[in-house]
């Protein structure tokens, strides 16, 4: 199947193809008909199977009043007019990629969006909206906020979203989740996604939807038995130190490298730049033309390391990748499934090397549970990891920690390096200079 076949206008399914995607995902082709249809929807799935597009991309075809046959886009309102479609998200990195995403598919119609989200100011946020949008994604206690404020009316509301409502629950969000429905009108169609269907969210669920079709994903949650894993007990201020080293290494090809923000990755890139590695970063802050360029470089072999975001990166399908390194721990298992099955791919052998700090000990006990499988610990870089056994501060021997050399390679210059560093029996890697 096909996004054409889908009955999605043709503006839409350029921007689709314009980030590398030929096929829906299943939660894509069960969700976008019905939603396209004007039916509620209760969709069971979980982060990185393409729930995001399955929401954005019925609603930008129903905002800009576009089809499969009839492609141009009708314009509407100016300033100041209020948002026709809003979007719950539990977190501010959840809100930013669903904005990046309406930004991304929505390119080619006259419809504006913006993301509004706590722990900023408000002041741009509120220009914003003054300006007019038609796609609203928000967070709900700023979003509630700009409301009591009067910056926001969602009287004119026409699609509800709610992303990831079982996390929303988690995060005590219930009484504002009911607060904005109420808000919004009772003749709206209403868009519910959440990775598990618990009683408290079927009552929410039964609370706020009509006659809901409901669709439902296998979690993705098994690896490819071709991928190599291992994982390196790291503290942040280590992890780029420990992937400088690591990318030195003879079986260490074409890379990609995946940060939790678009920040992290420009910044990650400056680092290995500065260390001799050919980096460049792809997010949704690059434009259409720096992504490609970025892409194009990786592909082509001028760019060693590619370091991408999760959303960015699901434009992402190039071969012969030998390493995945997640510098910064997924969300779930879901999305560590997702990210490692850039490598091995075509028959092809791969590892995926994940770095975990000790907030992230929880992530990764439930990824190695999630995909029944046991990721070896890294314990060749021994100055710059710690012992899960040990507590916070002491480094494995004792004594104190030493801080990480900046530069290439991180064993001192002249002399043997470390002997642990130097075995291969225990450990995933060697941590030796590499002659190229």
């Amino acid at each position: 199947m096909s996004f054409n076949e889908l009955r999605l206008a043709e503006p839409i399914v350029r921007a689709v193809s314009d980030h590398g995607y030929t096929a829906p995902t299943p939660i894509q082709s069960q969700a976008i008909p019905e939603a396209l249809a004007g039916r509620d929807v209760l969709g069971c799935a979980q982060t990185g199977t393409g729930k995001t597009c399955a929401f954005a991309l019925p609603i930008l075809q129903r905002l800009a009043g576009v089809s499969d046959e009839n492609p141009t886009p009708a314009r509407h309102g100016g300033r100041g007019r209020k948002p026709r479609a809003l979007v719950l998200a539990p977190t501010r990195e959840l809100a930013t990629q669903i904005f990046d995403s309406f930004v991304g598919y929505g390119k080619h119609l006259p419809l504006r969006h913006t993301v509004v989200y706590g722990g900023v100011g408000q002041a741009r946020q509120v220009r914003a909206m003054r300006d007019g949008v038609d796609v609203l994604v928000a967070t709900p206690g700023r979003l509630l906020d700009l409301i009591g404020q009067g910056h926001i009316d969602l009287s004119a509301v026409e699609v509800l979203v709610l992303d990831e409502a079982d996390r929303m629950l988690d995060m005590g969000f219930i009484h504002d989740i009911r607060k904005v429905v109420g808000m919004v009108p009772k003749s709206r169609q209403t868009l519910f996604f959440s990775a598990t269907v618990s009683q408290d969210i079927r009552r929410l669920a039964d609370s706020i939807l009509r006659d809901p079709v409901s669709v439902e994903t296998t979690p993705e949650a098994t690896t490819v038995e071709t991928i190599t894993q291992h994982v390196y007990m790291v503290e942040r201020p280590n992890k780029a130190a420990l992937l400088e080293r690591l990318l030195r290494l003879d079986e260490v090809g074409r890379t990609l490298v995946f940060t939790r923000t678009k920040h992290g990755a420009d910044k990650l890139v400056k680092v290995l730049r500065r260390a001799g590695v050919h980096a460049d970063a792809i997010h949704g802050n690059k434009s259409q033309n720096a992504r490609t360029r970025a892409l194009q470089g990786f592909k082509s072999g001028r760019t060693a390391v590619l370091v991408a975001t999760d959303v960015a990166s699901r434009g992402i399908d190039v071969d012969e990748i030998t390493h995945v390194f997640n510098f910064d721990m997924p969300i779930d298992a879901e999305t560590y499934v997702h990210r490692i099955g850039r490598t091995a791919r075509a028959g092809a052998s791969g590892a995926a090397v994940s770095f975990c700090d000790r907030d992230d000990a929880a992530v990764l006990r439930s990824i190695q549970r999630r995909t029944k499988s046991t990721l070896t610990v890294g314990d060749d870089a021994t100055d710059l990891t710690f012992s899960t056994q040990m507590p916070r501060g002491q480094a494995q021997g004792g004594g104190a920690k030493p801080k990480p050399r900046r530069g290439g390679n991180h064993h001192t210059r002249g002399r043997r390096p470390n002997a642990a560093a130097s075995r291969t029996s225990r450990g995933p890697y060697r941590a030796r200079r590499s002659s190229r």
